[in-house]
């Protein structure tokens, strides 16, 4: 809309807080656009520019009865319809990123949360026989035993040197592995076997 068609008491359908709802203009601000009043919440909001204000409405026991009643009429149907479509849209929306959703934290008595990559790793160098292993050997061994199921990344054996890199380094004396040599891990109480 534009500025000279604004008049003061009329209802119209405004963009707030990205929803587009009915507004009773109540006066002119003084630092340039106008105070209304949101007919839905009854809370009062500023519009700052005109480009906010959709069309003139017309409510049923509003104050203000307007002479343009047929377009009026259109504009409020307009008005609603688009309020709907704004809540549809809110409402089904829903992650887009196949099985892996997210999930409401509670898991099934009989489903039990799968070992990380990192737990893995720390299993399969306590099993084995003390040598160190490298990380591309240790998720190939993983895998083929079914301890760990690999996901959508492309490089899970980066993953894992990350990680263990990570362990010594925050955690120091305390770290469950130890760099044996360039590329290979042990567990740090098998270091000096």
């Amino acid at each position: 809309m534009k500025k000279d068609q604004i008049k003061i008491g009329r209802v119209y359908a405004a963009k707030v807080t990205g929803k587009v709802v009915p507004v009773q203009i109540n006066a002119e601000n003084p630092n340039g656009g106008w105070d209304a009043t949101n007919i839905h919440t009854n809370r009062p909001v500023r519009i700052k520019s005109a480009q906010r204000l959709r069309n003139q409405v017309i409510i049923p026991g509003a104050d203000d009865a307007t002479k343009d009643g047929k377009a009026a009429r259109k504009s409020a149907t307009r008005a609603k319809e688009s309020a709907k479509l704004t809540t549809k849209a809110k409402a089904e929306t829903k992650r887009d990123t196949g099985e892996r959703g997210a999930t409401t934290g509670q898991r099934e008595a009989n489903q039990a949360k799968p070992m990380s990559l990192l737990d893995t790793a720390a299993h399969l160098l306590s099993l084995g026989t003390g040598d160190p292993m490298r990380c591309k050997d240790i998720v190939n061994l993983a895998v083929t035993r079914g301890l760990w199921t690999p996901g959508k990344g492309r490089t899970p054996a980066n993953t894992l040197y990350a990680s263990i890199l990570r362990e010594i380094k925050t955690k120091g004396e305390a770290s469950r592995f130890v760099k044996a040599e360039r590329g290979q891990f042990a567990l740090a109480s098998r270091k000096g076997a």
